[in-house]
Order: structure tokens, then sequence, then C-alpha cells
């Protein structure tokens, strides 16, 4: 497709007409160019973020209808023809975690599971072994909701945090944008709060296993030996958290929130990308901290500059699109 939007032929361009498409894209380049210089588009993600959002102002009992509805009609559009399920980029294959949290937010939006679309992700959801076979942070979505127990997540003790540059896992030696995702998660594993979830929408009909005996987070045979030391980790650290004193877990949840509040970035939001926004969001209510504090109401205005509004439909940005090297504007 040229830039303007016409359809290219399939057999090669004559001169004249090759002259046309290109005269016809720099028009319609020139078009949409800011008044001083630049382009800016919209940077659409797959099913998993708008889907997110729905989920978390069901979280927060911060339930925008008409938003909500916006964002399910596309996620409705997005819906795989071919699968029944969602993929993670266009015309792609099945992917179980998309899928759940995209059933999840319908069905909080308010759509019939007995509806035709409902029916064929159900269904696909359930051919590739269910929910419990969703990724690690499907899995912390789930917990969020009381879908499945916490044990059904890996071990990620707060007190990370606190480990120097030196050691192995330390958050230091992970990028910036996986800090800012990981240390208000680990907030809220340590807390483990439970959505409002005003609706009282659960996805129980998603698992092959009852949900409550839903134990193991990661399943050989592994593609490489990490999920073998991985699992191994998992395995030594259950047992030994409990163990950890009171003193050190309070004193690594003040340097997890000590490492987020100087970069919440203002209106741009920390790491300019909607996991660690919105984690920093729930991590600011489970700390029991109200909405109207500066500290949460920047953090929900930065997830809320990350929407795009369509007449008919709406969605939700993975992250500023100019994010990275500078702080970014919120997208209208």
């Amino acid at each position: 497709m040229a830039a303007d939007g016409s359809a290219l032929p399939a057999s090669p361009l004559s001169r004249d007409e090759l002259d046309r498409v290109v005269t016809n894209a720099h028009a319609a380049l020139g078009r949409v160019q800011q008044d001083d210089g630049h382009w800016v588009y919209e940077l659409e993600a797959d099913a998993t973020i708008p889907a997110e959002y729905i989920l978390l102002e069901h979280f927060l009992d911060r339930i925008d209808d008409e938003l909500e509805q916006k964002m399910a009609v596309y996620l409705r559009r997005i819906q795989s023809d071919v699968h029944g399920g969602w993929p993670l980029y266009h015309d792609g294959d099945f992917n179980i975690s998309a899928s759940v949290k995209a059933y999840f937010a319908l069905k909080a939006a308010g759509d019939d599971i007995n509806a035709p679309h409902m029916k064929r992700a159900r269904e696909a959801i359930l051919a590739h072994g269910g929910a419990e076979r969703s990724n690690v942070f499907t899995r912390f979505q789930l917990a969020l909701f009381g879908e499945v127990p916490w044990r059904a997540t890996p071990v990620m003790p707060v007190e990370i945090m606190l480990l120097s540059r030196s050691a192995f896992f330390s958050v230091w030696n992970m990028s910036y944008w996986s800090r800012t995702v990981i240390a208000p998660l680990l907030v809220l594993a340590a807390l483990r709060p439970l959505a409002l979830n005003p609706r009282q929408i659960h996805v129980r009909e998603l698992f092959c296993t009852p949900p409550e005996k839903v134990r193991d987070w990661i399943r050989g045979p592994y593609r490489s030996n990490w999920g073998y030391v991985f699992k191994g980790l998992d395995m030594a650290l259950r047992p030994l958290v409990p163990m950890i004193p009171a003193k050190t877990h309070k004193k690594a949840i003040k340097a997890a929130i000590d490492f987020i509040e100087p970069r919440l970035n203002g209106k741009d939001g920390i790491g300019a990308i909607y996991p660690a926004m919105a984690n920093t969001v729930m991590m600011y209510r489970a700390l029991g901290v109200p909405d109207t504090d500066p500290r949460a109401a920047t953090a929900w205005e930065a997830v809320q500059g990350l929407i795009v509004r369509k007449d008919d439909e709406a969605y939700c940005q993975p992250a500023c699109p100019l994010s990275g090297i500078r702080a970014c504007p919120a997208m209208p």
C-alpha cells in the first residue's frame, strides 16, 4: 500500500505511475507534518494493552463506561477470524496470554460469554491448554483478581530491591524499562491486593484445571537450560520468603518506592511505558495512597495520556512514541 493509502499494482510501475505514487506519498506526508517540522503517529499495540487498561479500571473501580465500550469495539475488531483468539501482531498466530486478557476484558465490558466471538475465543483458549498456560504477567493479572492463587505466580521477593549491582539478579543489571516495570510489580507481589472488581467478573470458564489448583507457573520441557535454572530457584526461594524479617520486608518496599517516585516523570509516566505506569497506579492503591494524592494523581494522568480515542473505538498505546531519550508529550 502506498503512503497515500492507495493499493500498489502487482505488476511493475511505469515511470509516470511511479512519479504519481511518489508525488502522492510526498503530499500525504506533508499533510500530517506538525507545525514545528516533526511527524508523530499512533503507536498501536496488540490486544494486551487495551485489555489491561479495561481490567485496570475494574481493579480500581474507576470505570469509564463510554471509553470501555470503545475499547471493546477495538478488541472485537482485532480478534482473529482464523483461530478465534488474539495474536501479538497483525494476522499472527494465536497467543494464549493475549487471548485470556482480551476475553477477560470483554467480559468485564459486558460481553455475553455465549456470544459467537466469545465462544470462539473461549474454545481456542481451552484448546491451547487453558488460562493456566498463560505467561507470568498474565498470571499476575489473574492473581490480582483472585482468579488464581498467588502460588501460581513466580516467587518475586521485593527484597530484590536491596541487592547491590554486583548481585546476579540485581535490578540494577536490568534495562531501565525492565526496572520501572518490575519495581512496582514487586510491591504488588508483596502486598497481594485484591481487585475491587465491582461487577464481580470472573473467568473460571477459561481453565482446564480448576484455578484454585493451579500451582506450577513454569513447566518443562524447556526451550533452554534457563528454564530449569529458574524453576530450581523458584522451588528454593518459595519456602524461604516467609522467613524474611518484617523489618527487612518493610525496608525493601520503601526501597522500591524510593526508586519509583523520583522517576514518575510527570504526565509522561514512569519509563514512558504502560506496564510500569499501570503497576505504579495499582501500587499506590495497594499502599492505601488516596487517588487525590499528587503522586497517585500523576501516575493516573500518565496512563490517560496513552489512550487514543476515535469516533467509534479506542485503545491504549503501549508506550509514548517519543519515549526513551527524553520525556514525551502526552498523546491526545
